[in-house]
């Protein structure tokens, strides 16, 4: 993932969401770097997920919840660096 651009939007994550429904991966990045992020889907909704790695403890946390056609923009800046 490119580093995130000087002008970048910052996105608002929440804690995890406890949900009582199945979460659907539907695309990812690379978990190889301190911080990876999941297309995720949840009863109809979507969302992404953040996962950061800081000093040896993996903190997990999520944008809100929307429509695919919303979630799907934020997606794509993330994956440009014109979000974070």
């Amino acid at each position: 993932m490119p580093a995130p651009r000087p002008d970048c939007i910052t996105l608002m994550w929440e804690p995890l969401h406890p949900t009582s429904g199945q979460i659907r991966v539907r695309d990812y990045t690379c978990d190889c770097e301190a911080t990876s992020y999941e297309l995720c889907q949840s009863g109809g909704l979507y969302f992404i997920r953040r996962t950061r790695r800081v000093n040896g403890v993996e903190l997990i946390d999520e944008c809100a919840r929307s429509r695919l056609s919303k979630t799907l923009i934020v997606w794509g800046q993330l994956l440009l660096g014109s979000a974070r």
